[in-house]
């Protein structure tokens, strides 16, 4: 690994299907906070089209001792404290689950044809 190299968290989540705005707000507030603590917020998904209760919210981070840092400014930001308890009291949630992954696809081809 280079020192260039992040990682990945991807979370899977499992959602009520009656409850997607709620998972929306959730995901847009953690658009603000997420970058705000440190990590790089690739984005959060919301159910579009197939399963109404599968969404993801996927971030990178330089290594795993970073990934501890940043949880714990989020842990202490209002905003992440804010939307934790929204999460816990609209119920939207079912299950999270994590998995931290690594690139393993560089360098990518260029896509340009001589």
């Amino acid at each position: 690994m280079t020192a260039e190299t992040k990682i990945a968290c991807f979370i899977r989540y499992e959602i009520d299907p009656f409850k997607v705005e709620a998972f929306q707000h959730y995901a847009q507030v953690w658009g603000q906070a997420i970058p705000a603590c440190g990590a790089d917020l690739f984005g959060y998904f919301a159910p579009y089209e197939g399963s109404a209760t599968t969404a993801y919210g996927v971030y990178t981070l330089p290594n795993l001792a970073a990934y501890e840092e940043y949880r714990a400014r989020l842990r202490d930001s209002p905003l992440g404290r804010e939307n934790y308890q929204f999460a816990k009291r609209e119920q939207f949630i079912r299950r999270e689950d994590r998995i931290f992954l690594r690139l393993a696809s560089t360098p990518h081809a260029s896509l340009i044809k001589p």
